[in-house]
């Protein structure tokens, strides 16, 4: 049976849905993301191997899948984008995607010029480093820069009209109760984030940039790609206060994490 998804927004004609328990063995756990206007449709984060086909039998429940607009990838990991090859294999979607490892692609799809004709790059969206607004439905969805959040061509993604901020390894939790539901202790929920943050975000300065940019945004709600979403004005800018206020990535870095190893595996 397919996988129910948890309804994020709807008001008849724009939904968001979120898909948050398709991955089954070892993998980690993600959130994977639809977004439908009217007739067009548009997945967020699609994954890997592991949620392929559990999220493509999901998503036919809501649209025909072929016929989908877009893929748009916050960065390049596996579990972001490692499934590229089959989806542009079996959708006619646009991949949207940041311009620097837009040219990596390919790597992930060496054979889609033998089986399909013509080139992966004729189906790229190639997003500059400053963002932009990429055209869907009625509206459009804002692609947003999130440089060294983990990944050095870092992209976000904003839906003025529900006003979710999708934003991939930033806000990211492991290992916390009830991760289907949004958080409800912050205070609490801090130590499911803190770890994750401290390795994987590059520096608090970056935090402070983007906490400031989306401090002039219109958000009502963050939904990172693992663990709890933060609804409301009120979660939001606890969110926002404490991201930026946290030493991680080189700013925990000493001499003692650059020497030569001793230990032998």
């Amino acid at each position: 049976m397919a996988a129910e998804p948890i309804v994020l927004f709807d008001n008849g004609q724009h939904k968001c849905l979120m898909f948050d328990s398709l991955v089954v063995g070892e993998g980690v756990q993600s959130n994977q993301f639809l977004l439908i206007d009217g007739q067009h449709e548009a997945l967020i984060d699609p994954g890997g191997d592991l949620t392929y086909t559990p999220l493509s039998l999901a998503a036919s429940r809501y649209m025909n899948v072929q016929d989908m607009d877009y893929i748009f990838a916050s960065h390049q990991d596996p579990d972001i984008i490692g499934s590229v090859d089959r989806w542009v294999m079996h959708t006619n979607a646009k991949v949207v995607t940041s311009r620097l490892w837009s040219r990596f692609l390919p790597h992930l799809a060496s054979d889609y010029s033998t089986r399909m004709g013509g080139s992966l790059f004729d189906r790229i969206i190639a997003i500059p480093d400053r963002g932009a607004r990429v055209p869907f439905g009625n509206s459009y969805i804002a692609c947003l820069p999130a440089h060294f959040m983990h990944s050095v061509g870092n992209l976000q993604f904003f839906d003025p009209v529900s006003r979710i901020l999708f934003s991939g390894d930033l806000g990211a939790s492991m290992g916390d109760d009830d991760e289907h539901g949004p958080v409800r202790d912050f205070h609490a929920h801090k130590a499911a984030m803190l770890g994750f943050h401290r390795r994987y975000i590059a520096s608090r300065k970056v935090c402070q940039l983007w906490a400031n940019m989306v401090r002039k945004m219109d958000v009502a709600m963050i939904v990172p790609q693992h663990g709890k979403r933060f609804e409301g004005t009120a979660m939001v800018n606890q969110f926002l206060d404490w991201v930026e206020s946290v030493d991680c990535g080189i700013d925990l870095m000493t001499q003692d994490a650059y020497r030569m190893p001793t230990d032998m595996i």
